[in-house]
């Protein structure tokens, strides 16, 4: 699924906040191939990393919540205090926000019984008022204006609760249907297919095309996660956490890289028709 035009990023209204207070550039990656690719990468990394680290540090699911939120919440003070999209910054907040969404959602099931219908009801209904609440103060919820200190905060209280509410969506569909791991991750990813089909064939709105994919990605890439990391016996791969943890890393490492030096995911606002004051 690709990007969202220029004209789209700029017809749900004219931009709240006043040129003077803007950035030149945007702080988000152009959406590219690349960035579905490491999306996925890094909700696979969530779901694995979220596991090794529950089993391997003895804190309890608990305080593995708290602690990767501490490491979140360094991690987004230095994204925000960037001038500009810098992808090892943006692409490590993600991964982080795929692990603690995982952990959250996680917790209310385990610790709190919580029915999985609950929390993905309750995901839903917030990351919707996220959105009503983004729209009403900045008039467009586009990611190629994600160029002020307000609308970068709700881009990433929006990515935190797409996170939290793939999980819990995936995990209510694959204990509602039984899919196993592989099935799993064919039926998300199928369903992101024909969301690219809307998009490009009945004209779905480019935000919210991009919006109902992000969500989906999770589950697909906690499949593919699941799938490669789990016993043979439980219908997986038998690769444990940490290989896998450690293979999509070192590919996400390779492709940030390979961005950083390239910047061919560099979203400029005078490139999208936008003039700096």
């Amino acid at each position: 699924m690709t990007s969202e035009t220029p004209e789209t990023a700029t017809a749900s209204g004219p931009a709240a906040a006043p040129a003077g207070h803007r950035l030149r550039w945007n702080k988000v990656p152009e959406v590219t191939v690349y960035f579905w690719v490491i999306k996925v990468l890094c909700t696979t990394v969530g779901e694995t990393a979220a596991d090794m680290l529950n089993e391997k540090l003895g804190l309890g699911l608990t305080g593995v919540s708290l602690l990767m939120s501490v490491v979140l919440a360094v991690v987004l003070v230095v994204q925000f205090r960037t001038a500009a999209y810098r992808p090892g910054v943006y692409w490590l907040a993600v991964a982080l926000i795929s692990i603690v969404g995982t952990l959250i959602s996680d917790n209310l099931t385990d610790n709190m019984g919580v029915p999985l219908t609950t929390s993905t009801t309750v995901f839903a209904v917030v990351l919707a008022v996220v959105f009503i609440v983004w729209y009403r103060r900045e008039r467009t919820l586009s990611i190629h204006s994600i160029d002020s200190l307000s609308r970068e905060s709700f881009y990433w209280l929006a990515v935190l609760f797409t996170f939290a509410l793939g999980t819990a969506a995936g995990d209510l569909v694959a204990e509602r249907m039984d899919l196993g791991y592989w099935l799993s991750a064919v039926l998300f990813a199928l369903a992101i297919a024909a969301i690219a089909v809307a998009r490009f064939t009945l004209d779905l709105n480019a935000v919210w095309s991009f919006w109902i994919a992000y969500v989906l990605t999770r589950p697909l890439g906690a499949s593919v996660g699941d799938y490669l990391s789990q016993p043979t016996g439980d219908g997986g791969l038998g690769l444990g956490t940490v290989v896998t943890s450690v293979l999509f890393l070192a590919v996400i490492l390779g492709l940030v890289a390979y961005l950083t030096v390239t910047r061919k995911d560099v979203i400029e606002r005078e490139r999208l028709g936008e003039r700096t004051a």
